[in-house]
């Protein structure tokens, strides 16, 4: 027994080939224009579709390495601005201070001044009366006794001087005593 199973149809005719043949043609020409439709904005999508980085993010560690070395790197320089601007600030205040001194001292000459201007003109008198009761100095001996009387009142105000200076030091010198020690000093 012998099976042979091999089937051979007729050959198709080619008007029952043409309708289905056309139809694919059809079909694969509208995917193909579909395509070309769909794929024509490349160049814009890829341009488009490009990532930019506008904002780049930092990891944590990163940023704390680069504020560490930031710190590193001018903190000498504030520390020592922030120096200086406390010395000038203890000059300046320094400074103020002499100058209130100096102030003090100025108005206590001026009041000495007052009051000799007010007792003066007795004491030129007594003193008028006492030359004339002398003998008379010559020009020479008058002109070195001005000049040693001019020479005294300078020492005078020189020696005030130096005496409200003596006693603005030791204020400072309190202060400061105070300011570190934190209780008054007497």
């Amino acid at each position: 027994m012998n099976y042979n199973y091999n089937y051979n149809p007729p050959p198709p005719s080619f008007s029952t080939l043409l309708p289905p043949l056309h139809s694919s043609l059809n079909l694969l020409s509208s995917s193909l224009s579909l395509l070309d439709s769909s794929t024509s904005d490349f160049p814009r999508l890829s341009s488009v579709l490009k990532t930019v980085r506008h904002y780049e993010l930092i990891p944590q560690p990163t940023l704390q390495a680069a504020e560490a070395s930031l710190r590193d790197e001018i903190g000498p320089f504030i520390e020592l601005l922030l120096e200086r601007v406390d010395k000038e600030l203890e000059r300046k205040g320094r400074r103020v201070e002499t100058l209130k001194a100096r102030c003090e001292l100025n108005g206590g000459r001026l009041s000495n001044y007052n009051r000799e201007q007010k007792s003066g003109a007795g004491g030129i008198q007594k003193k008028g009366i006492k030359e004339a009761g002398s003998k008379k100095l010559n020009g020479e001996a008058a002109l070195r006794a001005k000049v040693v009387r001019q020479r005294k009142e300078a020492l005078k105000y020189s020696v005030e001087r130096l005496e409200m200076e003596v006693a603005q030091k030791e204020r400072e010198l309190r202060m400061r005593l105070e300011q570190q020690g934190g209780g008054p000093v007497r």
